[in-house]
């Protein structure tokens, strides 16, 4: 498609027009929001990657009562950190985290950079959470394009180039940016930039959009044409795929278990966990033939990831803590394992066990 760039009078009602509605309909009661604290901003950004709200509120709140400013982040231990993102999933966050915040402290003195640009060369930081960054914390003309934000954007625009293709995610970027307010930045860049988001979370949602309650629909060009469940277009779908995994969970007779940290990189790279197995017979294999003879096998269920389906097999056994085991692991008491990153089926099935 041709796209035409939005003018500067068009801009301008369209930023407007959102800061006024979020100050009457936005979200207001997030944890994250009313702070200009980089820290925070930064955080909240990274854990809502690929997650819902609700899931991420808790963890934040956590996060920051362990580690309340970016230093004590970068100090602690990887396996605190961990142990603290257990269950929020996509754990290559988790490490990406903890070396930005090393890194903000190494090469900025524990203040982060002001720019997109340089907030982007972090580990971990994409173009969009660079822009959450520097708008709201620093006022910097720059858009943002996570999800939310192109649906809205594609819909208002009629934009319906297929954004699988980088020239027209471009393009896409190109109208995000002719689209943001051009004065009193200062204030007008972190309002808005909250407006944009909270509109596409809560009435441009995917499916069934609120438009009667949008104060984009009498511009909006999906909305005219009736088809806003359209928008945005892209072509390419990533394929899911099925993995089967057999779990052996080792207990000690004196309530122990036996726990190993995974590679990386590889499922739940980092985290402490079963040892896992292919097949039933390669777990069996692992075991002297006396503990083979002593495995429970319990019911299989299936994990859910982004792009794949995990079909777990649990393979109990109890054995006397000096036994003999396969893997790298070592035994952890019900103290101790709590505190552990661990998978979150792995600690269901723990802590079901308790």
């Amino acid at each position: 498609m041709s796209v035409r760039l939005p003018t500067r009078g068009i801009s301008d009602i369209f930023a407007q027009t959102l800061v006024q509605w979020q100050l009457c309909h936005g979200r207001h009661d997030l944890p994250w929001q009313g702070t200009r604290d980089p820290y925070q901003v930064w955080l909240s950004e990274i854990m809502l990657q690929q997650t819902q709200v609700a899931t991420v509120r808790s963890y934040f709140e956590r996060f920051l009562t362990r580690f309340p400013e970016v230093c004590a982040l970068a100090e602690a231990s990887f396996d605190d950190v961990l142990a603290l993102w257990s269950g929020l999933g996509y754990y290559s966050r988790a490490r990406n985290l903890h070396r930005c915040a090393q890194q903000v402290v190494s090469a900025f003195g524990g203040q982060f950079p002001q720019t997109a640009v340089q907030l982007e060369a972090l580990p971990g930081i994409g173009a969009s959470t660079a822009a959450a960054v520097a708008a709201i914390c620093f006022g910097e003309r720059v858009a943002i394009l996570d999800g939310n934000v192109k649906r809205v954007l594609t819909r208002y625009l009629g934009f319906d180039a297929d954004l699988a293709l980088a020239a027209n995610e471009r393009a896409l970027r190109q109208c995000a940016t002719a689209l943001l307010p051009t004065t009193d930045l200062p204030q007008s860049m972190p309002r808005y930039t909250q407006a944009v988001m909270d509109l596409g979370a809560t009435v441009c949602t995917a499916k069934n959009p609120r438009c009667t309650q949008c104060p984009l629909q009498p511009q909006c060009r999906a909305a005219a044409l009736k088809c806003p469940e359209n928008f945005p277009v892209k072509s390419r779908k990533l394929k899911r795929s099925a993995e089967s995994i057999w779990l052996l969970w080792a207990r000690s007779t004196d309530g122990a278990v036996w726990l190993s940290q995974r590679p990386t990189p590889g499922v739940w790279a980092g985290l402490y966990c079963f040892d896992l197995f292919s097949s039933r017979s390669d777990l069996l294999v692992a075991l002297p033939a006396a503990l083979a003879r002593q495995v429970q096998d319990l019911p299989a269920f299936k994990h859910v990831l982004t792009h794949k389906d995990l079909h777990l097999h649990p393979v109990h056994v109890v054995l006397p803590r000096q036994s003999a085991l396969t893997g790298s692991g070592r035994w952890f008491d019900a103290p101790q394992w709590p505190k552990l990153g661990l998978p979150a089926p792995i600690r269901k099935l723990l802590a079901g066990a308790g």
